[in-house]
């Protein structure tokens, strides 16, 4: 079965809040990826941006707190709004399809499902009731 988990969008501070967050949960994070992480030709990444955080994930529970800081060529995360998106952890790609597709249907796409340049087959968009979302299959995370 499926699995949900927040994931959260943030203006550049995304490790502060983060390292507040485990500050609060304990744990360590699963993961961290910084944008220059992933800068090459396929995916360029601007200077102002290099050391913002691409994905960061925190383990609570059986689930994950996970977010990410918005590069400035896509705008300052209107923090008046609701920042997060709702994060689906499916269990194979055929179920990731099968939400993806289902849950966007009417919708906006932001970024198509597709193997992702960090491993996972991921996708996102906002459903037709504006609600943002998240699909991903990352086959270390079942």
């Amino acid at each position: 079965m499926a699995r949900i988990n927040p994931h959260i969008n943030f203006n550049g501070n995304a490790e502060e809040a983060f390292n507040f967050y485990k500050s609060v949960f304990g744990g360590e994070f699963s993961q961290i990826i910084r944008l220059k992480d992933l800068s090459g030709p396929e995916f360029p990444v601007a200077k102002i941006d290099e050391n913002k955080i691409m994905h960061i994930a925190l383990p609570i529970g059986e689930n994950f707190l996970m977010g990410n800081d918005v590069p400035e060529s896509m705008g300052t995360v209107n923090e008046n709004e609701n920042r997060s998106k709702i994060y689906v952890s499916a269990e194979s790609r055929e179920e990731a399809d099968k939400l993806f597709f289902g849950l966007s249907a009417g919708g906006d796409v932001e970024v198509p499902i597709d193997d992702s340049p960090w491993g996972s087959y991921f996708g996102m968009f906002r459903d037709k009731y504006g609600i943002e979302w998240i699909v991903d299959f990352t086959p270390s995370m079942k």
